[in-house]
């Protein structure tokens, strides 16, 4: 199957809103639902994902889709939620900006499982290594175990997150995962002891009584447990020991079954089993439960509880018994290093609720949310705009809906809504949820997002909609009513200090531990911060943080309310659409720039594109992008420069940039390669030599030691038999003799003492041996470089013609003079001289022989160093001139003649006239240079054929004596006689 290269490749619908026309509700709602259809459920806004949950496995997510997206631009292939994760992890890896990943929508949306994707992702793209890998599988290992103690089944939703969670995953330099850090907000609590009709506690609950009997579960539970839970058990459980331990989980899990099956059905139980369950005195627990005792610097008041406290109390104590920070605790994983560490934070919190009963949980959910979205305001439209604005880009401005009206409804600190319901919780006197909401009346009756049925506004006094005990905000998602029963009590969420303590002194050391704030040495008596006010400050701390970093959104959409396959609810995803502000967001990206960057890391990332810029720019950032921009010939169309950034249009220039910068890279790369290869070579040359060297001293000094160690054997078993007088008299007179009878120092002197005893044989021969190679050493050591030459020239002739032809031996002791006629001295042939320019190597009468009749005519034989010249006797002028490529043979025959021809290339201009036949009273040796020069100038062999088929040879010698004649028999045959 051939890889897709572009965004736009089969597409189905538009891949990206940006290219949407025309741009409307329906067109854009239309669009996703003929993606939808397609099975594709990823769309692009700009880099904004837009998702929407399949509610079911598609096979999109597999090991070979996450190659095909790795390293690739975010535009290059369809939408997907592994393109933006690449993005975000190679901008922090090869850019150092650290990133953040929010997911929001609704709850059921899918957002839970796109933050286990980015997780999947990056796990499988970043680097490798057992210690990598190990923080790679803890971080991935943490999804199961913090769903179990943290989701629960809704009734939208059957794994609802009940808390938020912001994970920051830390990398190091090279971008491999050293740890991560989990933040969470807001575990809902209350679900420990209560949940709404149709939903279920959290997963941990039922998996831990997945494994009692059948008669405990039909007492205990009012929900059937199923075999998942079992099988989901057998999946958190080793996960969760290999951070916690064996021991603290097993007891963990057990006081969590315990708090489960306990806290509703307290009143059942005698107090006595409570306490053996405990460890706790029977007298301590009743009193807690009974009375309440109220300590104001040095006075305390002790009253007894109403059977509406009392009642509270196991409710209070089951939700603090739930330590979601015991788990959450163990799973920070982060490495200890001094080194900057890269952070990327995957923020996974829950969506938008509407309910049927909304009270403070959904509440402070909502409020979340708003601040989610003002933040994606701020930093998609309001921020694009203000951008534009700031650099001094023309624009023009698209309006938008900004809910920071909404955000500071909820928590100024003045007016707000949860600022009035902590001062609600603070103030003495009577305090219910009714007098909170009559305060709320007071203060935000005039808002134009507050609606209540007892306030003074009264164009709400006639809404049968909206009960007397309930308020309505106007939130961005839609109005939500929010019953006030019960905002007093989970604000304040406190447990009694006579309660903690008592749970204190129990003697089980883990139940102990789960209730700190009980041990006197420690007691505050300043009150603890409302539930409310802790959860604003720390959505404040995370909004702090996210701005720190380069967002990336993930926008998850819901399809339908049925959670169900296939199912497309136009009017459920027309008003997701409407809340998350999309259809601005495509309005502001199809009006701005794809790309913006300032002047000092582009330049500093493209610098290499341009030789004026590369490898210093001196000037000014924006002169140097200028300049840039200008060697590419980049339309002026495609870019904008701002203040301080340059502003690029369309996807499609960065992608050229890109590529552009990756080719130049390679280049240099391979610049670097060459320069490193040509050092390393020569080291290794330099390495190889020296090793060379000592192989060699090591080996001369091993010859020379292997000689001298046959001697010192002979000389140690000398000694050893030194009581063998005779042998060693023997011995003695064989080296007296030896030092009189030596040979001469002539190599061929063949002579040699014979041995007068057998046991000296060995050492008779290597004496032998050792004396002939240094006479020869001695011989050559006489030798001029001339000498060298001539020796060289007879050892070459002996191997062409030793044993091959019969004139040979006669030349052996005749030296090789290559230049017997005088020429630069005899005035004779000052002519010859001047026409030759190059060294001469030989010259010499020979008698060329005539084809045609067999006469011999004499004739100069000139041999230099790339020619063979024939010159005129008389006159020195020159006959012929045969460059040596032409040469193609030389044969002769076997006998005691001086018979050679010197064949030619067929062909060449020399040839014309035919071969050449001469006689030659030095034969051996003008073959024997012209066969060296010939190899030395052509790098070829010459070929010296030795065969009497050339010729015909007769034995009519006693006719002219010892002269070698040459007469014509036939049109094919010279006669040849020879002595």
């Amino acid at each position: 199957m051939e890889a897709k290269t572009s965004l736009l490749d089969n597409m189905i619908g538009v891949g990206d809103m940006v290219l949407l026309e025309p741009l409307n509700e329906d067109s854009f709602i239309n669009n996703l639902k003929k993606r939808f259809d397609h099975n594709e459920v990823y769309t692009y806004i700009g880099s904004v994902v837009i998702s929407i949950n399949p509610y079911r496995p598609l096979p999109i997510y597999s090991p070979e889709k996450v190659e095909e997206y790795r390293n690739r631009n975010f535009y290059e292939l369809s939408p997907h939620i592994f393109a933006l994760s690449d993005e975000a992890y190679r901008s922090l890896r090869d850019q150092d900006k650290d990133q953040c990943i929010l997911i929001t929508g609704e709850s059921g949306a899918g957002k839970t499982e796109a933050s286990k994707l980015v997780m999947s992702y990056v796990a499988a793209v970043c680097g490798k290594g057992a210690e990598v890998n190990q923080v790679k599988e803890q971080l991935l290992q943490s999804n199961p175990v913090l769903e179990a103690f943290g989701n629960a089944k809704t009734v939208r939703n059957d794994n609802s997150s009940r808390f938020g969670k912001y994970m920051d995953i830390e990398f190091d330099f090279k971008g491999d995962p050293l740890g991560g850090v989990i933040s969470n907000y807001l575990l809902e609590k209350s679900r420990v002891v209560k949940q709404p009709r149709g939903e279920r506690n959290f997963h941990i609950f039922y998996q831990i009584l997945s494994g009692a009997s059948e008669d405990f579960l039909c007492k205990c539970c009012t929900y059937t447990i199923s075999r998942y839970d079992s099988s989901f058990l057998s999946f958190t459980i080793p996960h969760t020991l290999c951070f916690v331990g064996n021991a603290i989980f097993l007891n963990y899990c057990y006081w969590i079954s315990f708090i489960y099956v306990f806290t509703p059905y307290l009143f059942l139980l005698e107090l006595k089993e409570i306490c053996e369950l405990t460890g706790i005195d029977q007298s301590v627990l009743e009193r807690a439960f009974s009375f309440r005792t109220v300590e104001a610097k040095q006075e305390k008041v002790s009253t007894t509880l109403n059977v509406a406290q009392v009642k509270r109390g196991p409710d209070f104590k089951g939700k603090n018994c739930f330590k979601w920070e015991f788990i959450l605790h163990e799973y920070t994983i982060t490495a200890q290093t001094k080194v900057r560490k890269k952070v990327m934070g995957v923020l996974d919190i829950y969506g938008f609720e509407i309910f049927e009963d909304n009270s403070f949980e959904q509440f402070i959910i909502n409020y979340c949310n708003e601040k989610l979205q003002q933040i994606f305001i701020e930093l998609t439209l309001k921020e694009e705009q203000e951008e534009y604005i700031r650099e001094g880009i023309e624009w023009t401005h698209i309006e938008y809906f900004n809910n920071a009206i909404i955000c500071d409804l909820i928590e100024n600190n003045q007016t707000g809504i949860l600022a009035m319901l902590d001062e609600e919780c603070l103030r003495p006197g009577t305090v219910t949820d009714e007098t909170f909401l009559e305060k709320l009346n007071q203060v935000c009756a005039t808002h134009q997002h507050f609606e209540s049925r007892m306030s003074k506004c009264s164009r709400f006094l006639n809404d049968t909609s909206l009960p007397h005990s309930c308020f309505r905000i106007q939130h961005y998602a839609g109005k939500v009513m929010y019953q006030v029963e019960g905002f007093v009590d989970k604000n304040n969420d406190l447990l009694y200090r006579d309660l903690s303590q008592a749970m204190w002194k129990a003697s089980h050391s883990l139940i102990k531990a789960l209730f700190p704030e009980g041990n006197p040495a420690k007691i505050n008596l300043k009150r603890p911060p409302t539930a409310g006010s802790q959860f604003k400050a720390s959505v404040a701390t995370l909004m702090k943080n996210l701005q720190t970093k380069n967002p990336n959104y993930i926008r998850c959409i819901k399809p339908n309310d049925k959670k169900a396959a296939h199912v497309f609810n136009d009017a459920l995803v027309c008003h997701q659409i409407r809340y998350l502000g999309l259809l601005e967001n495509v309005r502001v990206r199809r009006a701005g720039y794809a790309f913006r960057q300032a002047y000092e890391p582009c330049l500093e990332r493209y610098k290499m594109l341009c030789k004026q810029t590369w490898p210093h720019w001196r000037g000014p950032a924006r002169a140097g992008v200028e300049v840039l921009f200008n060697e590419l010939e980049i339309p002026e169309e495609e870019f904008s420069f701002g203040r301080s950034k340059i502003f690029i249009r369309n996807p499609r220039t960065l992608f050229k940039l890109e590529d552009l910068r990756k080719q130049r890279l390679e280049d240099l790369a391979t610049l670097i390669q060459k320069i490193y290869r040509g050092w390393k070579c020569r080291t290794r040359f330099l390495l190889m030599k020296k090793s060379q060297i000592v192989i060699a001293s090591w080996y001369r000094r091993y010859k020379i030691k292997s000689s001298a160690i046959i001697v010192q054997s002979y000389i140690r078993g000398w000694k050893v038999i030194k009581h063998l007088a005779s042998i060693l008299s023997q011995m003695q007179k064989y080296f007296l003799e030896m030092k009189n009878k030596m040979p001469s120092l002539s190599p061929v002197d063949k002579n040699w003492p014979a041995r007068p005893y057998l046991f000296l044989d060995s050492t008779h021969k290597e004496l032998k041996r050792i004396f002939h190679l240094w006479r020869c050493k001695k011989y050559r050591d006489q030798f001029t470089d001339q000498q060298k030459l001539i020796y060289e020239e007879k050892l070459e002739a002996s191997e062409l013609f030793k044993d091959k032809k019969a004139l040979y031996p006669a030349s052996v002791g005749q030296p090789f003079q290559g230049a017997y006629l005088e020429i630069s001295k005899n005035p004779k042939y000052k002519k010859l001289k001047d026409a030759v320019d190059e060294k001469i190597i030989i010259a010499e009468v020979v008698n060329k022989i005539n084809r045609a009749n067999g006469k011999a005519t004499s004739r100069i034989f000139l041999l230099t160093k790339n020619n063979v010249l024939l010159a005129d006797q008389k006159s020195g002028n020159i006959k012929s001139e045969v460059p040596l490529g032409d040469v193609t043979k030389v044969s002769m025959s076997s006998q005691n003649d001086g018979f050679f021809a010197v064949h030619l290339k067929e062909g060449s201009g020399a040839a014309g006239k035919g071969d050449f036949l001469f006689s030659s009273d030095h034969l051996i040796e003008m073959a024997t240079k012209l066969y060296r020069t010939t190899l030395s100038q052509t790098k070829q062999k010459l070929n010296i054929e030795i065969s009497d088929e050339y010729v015909l040879v007769c034995s009519e010698a006693q006719k002219n004596g010892n002269i070698p004649t040459c007469k014509r028999k036939n049109n094919r045959l010279l006669e040849v006689a020879v002595p």
